[in-house]
């Protein structure tokens, strides 16, 4: 039973009001950026459609798509995160599987993007 004193404190299950405040704000900005970001992926996709790959390696060692890029990873990853965080709280019930669920959700976010980020920077720097 969850008493009044319990609900009152919002530093108790229900967690701080602070930061869902800041993932819902940065979820909304990264979703805006990623209606921005899809007008640079069509762009990049449609340049590099039957593009061998020396063509493909020069557009993306151009520094201006490379930055682009990797920012538009980078965003994706983190609206992914919080996206995926707000299932979890949403259906998974508190305990060991709920503290796991959200570290593996972290952790597969920062796997992707450090993956992607990588294999950018290879091709920027070793083509």
């Amino acid at each position: 039973m969850i008493d009044k004193a319990t609900i009152e404190n919002p530093k108790t299950h229900y967690g701080s009001g602070k930061a869902g405040t800041r993932e819902f704000i940065i979820q909304r900005v990264s979703g805006a950026l990623n209606v921005l970001f899809t007008l640079f992926f069509v762009w990049f996709v449609v340049r590099l459609a039957g593009a061998d790959r020396t063509d493909m390696v020069g557009v993306v060692r151009n520094p201006f798509v490379a930055i682009v890029l990797a920012a538009l990873i980078v965003n994706v990853c983190v609206h992914m995160r919080i996206g995926m965080h707000e299932v979890i709280e949403d259906y998974i019930d508190e305990g060991d599987t709920h503290r796991l669920a959200r570290t593996a959700n972290t952790g597969f976010a920062v796997i992707v993007a450090g993956l992607a980020l990588l294999s950018i920077a290879k091709i920027v720097f070793w083509g």
